[in-house]
């Protein structure tokens, strides 16, 4: 059994049978806040999630679907988000610094002004890269 808790640790977020989230079906999941450290989710289906102010530091996102996901003010710190689809998510305010992100599809994602890391990277290499 897996249990999502809050940052905090103290609110359980979701809780799931099996014992990966990897492929998983997460779709419009409210993960808002959630500790997500290291987490393995890779290959799972997260599209209309919320995850506003989650903590994903060094997740395994790649080839996750994000398409329509919350990530605003999300702490996405060297996460893998290689071959990953981020189609329309929100990422205004969250933290990009030293993301994986090759070949990630960020087709009209929003990147507000505070999301600077991310849209330094992506002027530098706009299609996708780590530059």
């Amino acid at each position: 059994m897996i249990v999502i808790y809050d940052k905090k640790g103290f609110n359980p977020l979701l809780t799931l049978e099996g014992d990966t989230l990897s492929g998983r079906d997460l779709r419009g999941a409210q993960l808002q806040e959630a500790n997500l450290v290291q987490v393995d989710l890779s290959k799972a289906d997260l599209s209309g999630a919320d995850l506003s102010h989650a903590d994903l530091r060094l997740a395994n996102l790649r080839g996750a679907r994000l398409d329509g996901c919350n990530l605003s003010h999300a702490d996405l710190g060297g996460a893998d988000l290689s071959q990953a689809s981020l189609l329309q998510a929100r990422l205004g305010g969250a933290n990009l610094s030293d993301a994986q992100y090759e070949a990630t599809a960020l087709s009209a994602a929003i990147l507000q002004q505070e999301s600077t890391i991310a849209l330094d990277a992506l002027q530098k290499n706009p299609d996708g890269g780590k530059p």
